[in-house]
């Protein structure tokens, strides 16, 4: 199998990095799904990223005249999935891959119920920095897709053939042997990172200079370690020192996109970690008193909003 045709849906921060990757190699090679209200925005606003101008073919939702995709990206904010969901529909052929970079554990499974779990590869993008600043994006660091079927010592035939386009691209990815227990890890990075990074309003900076930052992110940290080893999934310290690096690795200015949300006054995605930490918790028995905490004072950023 190769991928010919790849539609992307949700062109935030993340989903114009592999976009830009994509049109680079070639600009008919993707198509972004948006309404015709979202894609006159963009073209009016321009679609600036990193001082370079793109153009990409925009697509409605329901559009029948085209084809099949060979490859799905999703890459919108989690309470914009259920739509997201109906708008890739017209678009999903029997061998159609998807692949969903939401953040949280719950993305797959909601696309699966609707599609088929068939169509899934589980996904996830760490590393990158990229910020809206103005009218443009901006990153330094593009970071890297981590992908693949649920265990990976073999490579079925979607992983390779997401696996040769993200070469012919440019797009760094990796394939981890097991890929679930790695989505739970960035899953514990997210839970740490995002919260913090938001009731702090502080950029990657402050947590790779200050020990009472970085203790707030590690508490919450831990709390989904306990769980991941009650649900044997077993995540360890040492998956957490590899995500600790990361942040480490990451431009001290830049933002997570729980930050840049609270500053521009939107919806968070809280209820993907948090609160589901709190619900993870209280079914297995860990308490999980730090997100619980981080709840609230999220809660009641986001009731102040506006």
């Amino acid at each position: 199998m190769k991928i010919a045709n790849t539609y992307i849906i949700g062109l935030g921060a993340l989903g114009a990095i592999y976009a830009a990757s994509l049109y680079d190699m070639d600009p008919k090679s993707v198509k972004i799904i948006a309404s015709k209200k979202r894609s006159a925005a963009f073209q009016q606003q321009g679609i600036v990223i990193n001082d370079k101008h793109y153009d990409f073919t925009f697509i409605e939702p329901g559009d029948a005249t085209q084809a099949p995709a060979d490859l799905i990206i999703v890459s919108v904010k989690h309470h914009q999935l259920p739509d997201a969901i109906n708008d890739i529909a017209a678009f999903i052929g029997s061998g159609t891959i998807i692949i969903s970079l939401l953040n949280g554990v719950s993305s797959e499974q909601m696309i699966g119920a609707a599609h088929g779990m068939d169509h899934l590869l589980y996904a996830y993008g760490v590393g990158m920095d990229a910020v809206r600043d103005g009218k443009q994006i901006v990153f330094k660091n593009k970071g890297k897709v981590v992908f693949g079927a649920h265990n990976n010592k073999v490579l079925s035939g979607p992983v390779a053939a997401v696996k040769e386009l993200f070469e012919q691209a440019a797009i760094p990815h990796q394939i981890p042997e097991n890929m679930y227990q790695s989505l739970w890890g960035k899953f514990m990075m997210n839970v740490g990172i995002n919260q913090a990074s938001a009731v702090l309003r502080a950029p990657y900076g402050v947590f790779q200079q200050n020990a009472q930052a970085r203790q707030l992110m590690l508490l919450a940290m831990h709390e989904v370690m306990a769980i991941s080893q009650k649900m044997e999934i077993n995540l360890t310290q040492t998956d957490l020192d590899g995500f600790m690096h990361i942040i480490g690795t990451l431009n001290p200015a830049g933002k997570t996109s729980m930050l840049q949300d609270v500053e521009a006054g939107r919806q968070t995605e809280v209820d993907i970690f948090a609160r589901a930490v709190i619900e993870l918790g209280a079914q297995v028995g860990v308490p999980t008193p730090v997100n619980q905490t981080l709840f609230n004072i999220i809660k009641v950023i986001e009731s102040q909003a506006g």
